[in-house]
């Protein structure tokens, strides 16, 4: 329970329409929780504006509303009303107050990029952990302490309610450090807003989230807006964004470049990949060979960036050696799966033109002998544009391309399939039956993922050959027609490596089911 007044120190406000001795027992932005003595804050979301709640929050006892409009005299008989510019930027701060401003007692590090923030994020947790209690915020989970907490469905920044509480709990664990990996729209929407970072780390800007942003520079400039303020900018400067940004940064920000081929603070170069992997780097005048568990030569530069914000937090090298010596690969990043058919298997999160070219280059070199086996989809409500770049990429670098589902949401699979089926290569053959030539390449669409994991496994893999699942990841649900149905890949194929092929039976389908309602039929 907190006063009011308290509150709103740190929240700029126009105008205040009732007392602010008020005590307040609770925050929300939802409507539906608001409990008597309860601040509500009418946010405009990008499909709902929740001014048209207001009522409904009232009604339910709220005392206190925030909006950004001027306050009907019927809401003014039964609670005080804060007007502000921004609700956005005042949930922020509001949450941030009633958290007891969390981030005034941790060194908080933001990560941001199209991708490589997550385990960039859980490279520089390890680190940091060697020498400080640390707690982080990533699209696979947070983690305080020794506890992981969910963070929800397709979430990688938490709403400002629920960052400034996973903050506080870091806080009260004794915390030092906070690490958040943070997205376009996170910052975009305001996600963070009340937080203040000290340090702030992009990995690159390539292309994505066209959907929503529209145009590339928009993209850009809302990764850039992470680098307001900051005391430490962590730079990748093989990213073509690299001069743009450090042309937006505050005077008094210090810059620390990382690279895996230019002049930079921290340069790191590949060296080999067996069943574990070597990399060098070079800091100063002086190199460090680092060896790990985590394959892939394009996490080179995701250690890189986590190094130079270890090293920048005084961190030894000594430590840095044990501590990648021992990391393994987060959780669906070039995961692999073990099994006893002798094919080599892994979850990827890939799900955009350059990650997909990155994993399945990375595949091919590692396993030249075999066949490579992609299996991925395009989810809905995402860049639409990137669909015939990744049909055309898989068809070039696997021998064997399968379209299917990805959180294809209110979209119909069949055309989100025909449009990543639009830029396959032109040398690539649409696959028939299971028959395939050497040195051929082909590609097969196979709109549910249970059933293309199955086909990949049973009807293509033979000894030797790799498959790779992307796009999933370590997310556990799939989402169709407004619902999100439990779904993890590395279960599936687990089942599916489990199946006793030499049985045999017919199942007769009665029900429509969530899933089945539309024009494409499941069976």
């Amino acid at each position: 329970m907190k006063r009011l007044d308290q509150i709103l120190r740190s929240t700029d406000t126009n105008k205040v329409f009732g007392k602010t001795t008020l005590k307040i027992i609770g925050i929300t932005d939802d409507s539906r929780k608001v409990k008597p003595g309860y601040l509500f804050v009418a946010v405009k979301g990008n499909t709902v504006d929740g001014h048209s709640f207001i009522k409904q929050a009232i009604q339910n006892g709220a005392s206190v509303v925030v909006g950004e409009v001027k306050p009907k005299p019927s809401w003014l008989k039964k609670t005080c009303y804060i007007q502000t510019n921004d609700t956005r930027e005042a949930l922020g701060k509001i949450a941030s107050a009633w958290n007891e401003h969390p981030c005034k007692k941790l060194k908080v590090i933001g990560i941001t990029g199209t991708k490589g923030k997550s385990t960039t994020a859980y490279i520089l947790h390890d680190l940091l952990k060697t020498k400080y209690k640390v707690g982080s915020i990533t699209s696979i989970a947070a983690k305080i302490g020794s506890l992981d907490y969910d963070t929800g469905l397709h979430v990688t920044n938490p709403g400002p309610i629920q960052l400034h509480s996973f903050l506080k709990k870091m806080v009260d664990e004794g915390c030092e450090y906070a690490i958040l990996e943070v997205t376009s729209h996170g910052l975009d929407q305001k996600r963070t807003a009340g937080v203040e970072f000290d340090t702030a780390v992009i990995t690159n800007i390539k292309h994505e989230h066209l959907d929503y942003h529209k145009t590339f520079e928009a993209y850009r400039d809302a990764k850039i807006k992470l680098f307001d303020n900051v005391k430490k900018a962590v730079i990748n400067k093989d990213d073509d964004c690299y001069g743009i940004i450090i042309k937006r940064l505050s005077e008094e920000t210090s810059i620390i470049a990382y690279s895996t081929y230019n002049k930079a603070d921290y340069l790191a170069t590949y060296q080999k990949t067996n069943n574990r992997m070597q990399f060098q780097i070079k800091e100063d005048l002086k190199e460090y060979v680092l060896d790990t568990e985590m394959i892939g030569d394009y996490n080179v530069a995701n250690f890189a960036a986590a190094i130079a914000v270890a090293r920048n937090e005084n961190v030894d090298w000594k430590d840095i050696k044990e501590s990648v010596k021992s990391l393994q690969t987060p959780s669906g990043r070039l995961e692999k799966v073990d099994n006893n058919r002798g094919i080599n298997i892994y979850i990827d999160f890939a799900h955009t033109p350059d990650s997909l070219e990155k994993v399945l280059t990375f595949l091919r070199n590692r396993h030249p002998k075999n066949r490579l086996i992609s299996v991925f989809g395009c989810a809905s409500e995402r860049d639409i544009l990137k669909r015939p770049m990744m049909g055309k990429i898989s068809t070039e670098i696997a021998d064997i391309s399968i379209y299917t589902a990805e959180d294809p949401r209110q979209e119909s699979i069949n055309k989100i399939l025909d449009e990543i089926s639009s830029g396959v290569d032109e040398n690539a053959e649409e696959l028939i039956d299971q028959k395939t030539e050497q040195n051929k390449r082909y590609y097969k669409r196979i709109p549910e993922r249970s059933d293309a994991i199955f086909f990949a496994l049973h009807s293509l893999a033979k000894k030797g050959d790799t498959i790779v699942f992307c796009g999933k990841g370590h997310e556990e649900s799939m989402a169709y027609n407004g619902v999100e149905h439990p779904w993890s890949d590395r279960q599936w194929i687990e089942t599916s490596l489990k199946q006793d092929l030499k049985r045999s039976a017919v199942i007769l389908v009665a029900d429509k089911g969530t899933r089945l309602i539309g024009e494409d039929a499941k069976v």
